[in-house]
């Protein structure tokens, strides 16, 4: 299964990865996720750019500013390789609780 490596990357950034999160909360202009933040409004419209370009956030006009959200897709994308993790582990549970609940019977003599 592939995924996107510019999506961690992107992520790996602290003040980008609270730039995403408050994305989780619905559509914002810059401005608005700017807000509270310890780096400029410029800086903010980098970090996004650079989401952006990783597939995590898309954005649209409106107006004279953009919109910025979370782009389910490239979210999809990263979850989906996650979870390839998740069901290995869920197998190898599976297993051993088959395992513990029905053990290998020894061959009468």
């Amino acid at each position: 299964m592939t995924y996107h490596a510019g999506a961690f990357t992107a992520l790996a950034d602290p003040t980008r990865r609270q730039v995403f999160e408050r994305l989780a909360a619905g559509p914002a202009p810059v401005g608005e996720l700017a807000r509270g933040l310890p780096v400029s409004r410029p800086a903010v419209s980098q970090h996004l750019k650079v989401l952006k370009e990783a597939g995590l956030v898309s954005d649209r006009p409106d107006g004279t500013r953009r919109v910025y959200q979370i782009d389910p897709h490239g979210l999809g994308a990263l979850r989906a390789w996650l979870d390839q993790f998740w069901t290995v582990a869920l197998d190898a549970y599976a297993a051993e609780v088959e395992r513990q609940v029905n053990p290998p019977q020894e061959a009468p003599e």
